[in-house]
């Protein structure tokens, strides 16, 4: 396993030397997830993101304004949940030496919110909690990249990703853009496709299954661990 993510990583970093060890392969992974959880989310969740925090902020103006379809509430939970993650993950961080054995343990989390989400939601009509726990976890999630900084793969945000792409000649780096963008939009069809047609277990359970698939993978012996930056 780690030799197959080892040369996935040195596709997408074929100029650092295994710098990033096997974090790449598993980030791109992530990016999926933000897709799947989002799609939860907006499609079955108040329309909200619980990742994308720049469209809830958005989304909270044009609810303050009347737009009955979207809740200032459901926004503002969002936000508020994500941010409580960051600010936990943050706290977390420095008392990790290892930057993979973090990555590992913040996935580990989030992956056990998602749990709670979906078992909740299996057993009871608690949209808002659901929202809190999803949230919290994407915000873990983004706390840990964000300390990691492997350039290009930042796991939920595509904007400035898209930038690059088109303002930038072509190179590494603009392969590993098209392949977050795939990932996250792929992940985005998958989950609209099973939030739609089988509703929110069927679509928060395959993000469950990569999430702790990431997280075992991440802490096993023979991973690489990463400089930290």
């Amino acid at each position: 396993m780690n030799s197959l993510l080892g040369r996935a990583a040195a596709l997408l970093f074929p100029d650092t030397e295994g710098r990033h060890g096997v974090l790449p392969p598993l980030l791109v992974v992530l990016t999926f997830v933000t897709g799947l959880v989002d799609a939860v989310s907006y499609l079955g969740l108040d329309r909200v993101f619980v990742a994308n925090m720049t469209g809830n902020v958005v989304f909270l103006g044009f609810a303050l304004a009347g737009d009955v379809q979207l809740s200032a509430t459901a926004s503002l939970l969002a936000a508020g949940s994500f941010v409580v993650g960051a600010w936990l993950g943050g706290r977390i961080a420095p008392r990790v030496a290892r930057p993979l054995r973090l990555f590992a343990l913040i996935v580990g989390a989030h992956a056990v919110l998602v749990a709670a989400a979906l078992v909740l939601d299996a057993t009871a009509d608690v949209r808002d909690v659901l929202i809190v726990l999803l949230a919290l976890g994407m915000g873990l999630q983004n706390a840990v990249v964000g300390k990691l900084a492997v350039p290009d793969l930042n796991t939920t945000v595509l904007t400035r990703t898209l930038t690059g792409l088109a303002a930038d000649r072509f190179g590494p780096a603009s392969v590993r853009r098209f392949v977050s963008v795939a990932a996250m939009f792929a992940g985005a069809l998958v989950g609209g496709l099973l939030q739609l047609r089988h509703g929110t277990v069927a679509a928060l359970a395959p993000a469950l299954a990569l999430l702790a698939l990431v997280a075992l993978t991440a802490s096993l012996p023979g991973a690489a661990a990463p400089r930290a930056q």
